[in-house]
């Protein structure tokens, strides 16, 4: 009889399946395939043997542990069966019937069970959880949470049992249940992984007493991501490295009267709080900057909402978590800002005191108080130097500069009810001239630039210095996580997980990187991606010296006193920028010091100034807010003439360049000088302009025609005044105070001199100062 054609070919899906060997086998044999069939069911049969002899050995070895188990509850006191003795709990070996020795030396019974090892000494005995253990030539190594000791036997083939028995129970543990692997495939190796995720509750007294972990483990300690909460509602949550909290995470802590958190998101070192840290504390102040051994230090910026009862905004440098050196403090009721020096929370040193109706003096502090004479810039810019009080009133002596140019000298006094009083002596001969009366810039040599935020740069090398390591990358540049009201949702979001955008990937690659770029134009490309990046180091070290210069020269602290130190910091951010990405590769690249500060000026500072540029070109507004004001006069006089009228009363040389809407090009050239913030752009813009009025000139004249000085300062003021810049005073100083200082001296020194001679020329205005009849 022929075999059927499906003979031998059984579905290989169920004959993967150990469920069905049995089933099909026989199945098989009824239908009379084994013939062909042999070598197959004949491995299949076998291993169905072998599966059984397995589950028969599983079994008694459940009975065995049953019946020891029972034996133990009757052997044992009340005191331990009480505690003990629970429906799932199986004793699995028990030092009476093996014989082992715990190093502790205070221990007469030894039991271990499915769950827990437990050490028996005379009336007291402690638990140990299964955790982790290693075996040692002679004994076994036990490490438990918070106790390890050693395991010793004097026969070894003991020991052998008792480490298998234990690496079974760890087993079991981890796994959370115990059953026999008939119905699938499992592995051979017993031995348990050195790093596991379980729980596990603290019961040794320190500040982890009664906490439970749950996360990742190696070797006893929590190692990895893990989460401590406490009985109290503390919670933390992030990286774990031997046993302490190392790396990211996120600590809760609950206030005891209150519904409210303290939420802490930090880098932490060893199990402290170390480096960048956002804290959103439980009355909405938040905390966003350093930290060292739990304690705010270095730059950080403190600041409670605007709806509290006395909003303010603290930025600057922390020592031992008090406001301590060079910082700003707004305080937002008040509307003043105090700039300088802090000690312990209190304004200590030199100072600057700015308001918002334009007031700002320069004192002297200590510990919150004002001591010795100062300077009092008041808002119709006259200028007190003396003694006065916190309400500035004058007192003592003192001198009184007004903007006309007289002083009034003497002991000042305020009495009840009788107005400001004074004994001295009143010069009218006006010798000191306006501007030195109204443009008194302050902090310049008590704040020298270099002294201001040295703790941002201190930050960046100490990162750089380091290798722009992995580990150490959110201590300084941060991270981005959820607000603490969302984390109290749902704690489960705890676990810190950042999204791909938020990784730089190749942070460890800088150093590498920035060696690649030798080339300048190669180097300024690179820089400008880099400072473009909140990953990159020097992106945020950009980012964080921006929230310093606002937060000391933007809002209330928009004064025109306080712009040279403003443009000389922005300067002296270009400096230390480029210094810092100069030394990133470690190499010794050829330059003198002059060539340094060269690159400075012309790599650095075209790529961070736009950043700065807003709330620097205000303070030059307002510095030369005045001027501008009889500039804008001065340009309205001038329209009311004709392109032919003001030509001929310029005293343009050529007749016949004299008509309308002559050099219209050049005009439009002139005004793209508001496009752009760069100062080398605005130069090399000016220059076009006149090099466009001398090519209008040849085109009209039809034949090459270079223009000397005499014919080109009329045509340029001529360009000026059409052209109609706003604000062309400040354009002038920003472009003066920040250009190369390589151009001084040069082609564009001398155009830049020239338009300011013009625009000095408009500002006189009328008909009497250009000869105008």
């Amino acid at each position: 009889m022929a075999a059927p054609s499906n003979v031998g070919k059984p579905l290989e899906a169920e004959v993967n399946d150990p469920r069905t060997h049995t089933v099909v086998c026989w199945v098989c044999i009824l239908e009379g395939h084994c013939f062909n069939s042999r070598p197959y069911f004949f491995l299949v049969l076998t291993g169905a043997a072998k599966q059984f002899t397995k589950l028969q050995s599983f079994i008694s070895q459940v009975l065995d542990e049953a019946c020891l188990t029972k034996s133990l509850w009757k052997t044992l006191g009340h005191k331990f069966t009480d505690v003990l003795r629970v429906p799932e709990r199986r004793l699995l070996e028990d030092s009476k019937n093996l014989s082992v020795f715990p190093s502790t030396g205070r221990s007469d019974r030894l039991l271990l069970f499915n769950d827990v090892l437990v050490l028996i000494q005379v009336n007291l005995f402690s638990h140990l959880p299964l955790v982790s253990f290693l075996s040692a030539r002679d004994a076994l190594h036990i490490v438990t949470p918070e106790e390890e000791f050693l395991l010793s036997a004097k026969d070894p083939q003991i020991r052998a049992v008792w480490q298998w028995k234990l690496n079974q129970a760890v087993h079991r543990v981890l796994n959370g249940k115990r059953d026999f692997p008939f119905w699938g495939n499992t592995s051979e190796n017993w031995e348990p992984p050195v790093c596991r995720f379980f729980t596990y509750v603290f019961r040794a007294e320190g500040k982890l007493k009664n906490v439970v972990y749950e996360g990742e483990w190696c070797w006893g300690k929590p190692h990895g991501k893990g989460t401590l909460k406490w009985p109290d509602g503390r919670n933390h949550v992030g990286d774990f490295k031997n046993g302490l909290e190392d790396g990211f995470g996120i600590c809760l802590i609950p206030h005891v009267s209150e519904d409210r958190y303290d939420c802490y998101k930090c880098h932490w070192k060893e199990g402290k709080m170390s480096g960048y840290g956002i804290c959103e504390y439980g009355d909405e102040t938040v905390y966003k900057g350093y930290f060292k051994d739990n304690l705010r230090q270095g730059f950080g910026i403190l600041e409670n909402p605007s709806s509290a009862k006395q909003p303010f905004k603290y930025t600057g440098h922390w020592e031992n978590d008090k406001k301590s050196g060079y910082g700003a403090w707004d305080d937002k009721d008040r509307g003043e800002r105090y700039i300088g020096m802090w000690q312990e929370d209190h304004r200590h040193g030199q100072g600057i005191v700015v308001m918002q109706s334009g007031v700002c003096y320069q004192r002297t502090f200590e510990m919150d108080r004002m001591v010795g004479s100062g300077i009092l810039l008041l808002e119709d810019d006259s200028v007190y130097e003396g003694s006065f009080t916190q309400e500035l009133m004058f007192v003592g002596k003192g001198k009184l500069t007004f903007l006309n140019g007289f002083t009034l000298e003497g002991t000042f006094s305020n009495k009840s009810g009788h107005g400001l009083q004074t004994q001295g002596i009143l010069n009218t001969s006006g010798d000191q001239q306006d501007d030195k009366v109204t443009k008194v810039q302050l902090g310049m040599e008590e704040f020298p630039v270099e002294k201001r935020w040295w703790g941002i740069y201190d930050q960046f090398l100490e990162f750089t210095h380091s290798g722009c390591k992995g580990e150490m990358e959110e201590t300084f540049l941060g991270f981005h996580v959820q607000t603490s009201k969302e984390l109290q949702k749902s704690q489960e979001s705890l676990f810190c997980e950042r999204g791909p955008e938020e990784v730089s990937g190749k942070i460890e690659d800088v150093l590498e990187e920035i060696i690649q770029h030798q080339e300048m134009e190669s180097m300024q490309c690179y820089l400008e991606k880099a400072m473009k990046s909140s990953l990159h180091p020097l992106g945020k070290l950009l980012k964080a010296l921006l929230a310093a210069f606002q937060a000391t020269y933007s809002g209330t602290g928009a004064n025109k006193h306080l712009l040279t130190m403003a443009q000389e910091e922005v300067k002296h951010y270009a400096k230390k920028i480029w210094e810092k990405a100069y030394r990133l590769p470690r190499t010794q690249r050829k330059g003198s010091c002059g060539e340094f500060d060269q690159n400075a000026y012309d790599v650095i500072l075209p790529l961070i100034l736009p950043r700065f540029y807003p709330d620097l070109f205000l303070l030059y507004m307002l510095y030369h807010e005045k001027e501008d004001d009889l500039y804008c006069q001065g340009i309205i006089d001038l329209s009311i003439f004709s392109d032919t009228k003001l030509l001929e009363l310029l005293e343009v040389q050529k007749r016949s360049l004299v008509k309308d809407r002559c050099f219209l090009s050049a005009t439009e050239c002139l005004q793209k000088l508001m496009t752009t913030v760069d100062p080398q752009e605005k130069l090399e813009i000016l220059q076009k302009t006149c090099e466009e009025i001398e090519n209008t000139v040849s085109r009209v004249l039809e034949k090459e025609y270079k223009l000397p000085m005499d014919d080109l300062l009329p045509l340029l003021m001529y360009v000026v005044s059409r052209a109609k810049i706003q604000r062309l005073g400040a354009e002038i100083h920003l472009i003066r105070d920040l250009m190369d200082p390589a151009n001084e001296g040069g082609m564009y020194d001398f155009l830049l001199t020239a338009l300011e001679v013009k625009e000095e020329n408009i500002i006189l205005g009328g008909e009497e100062s250009y000869r105008f009849n």
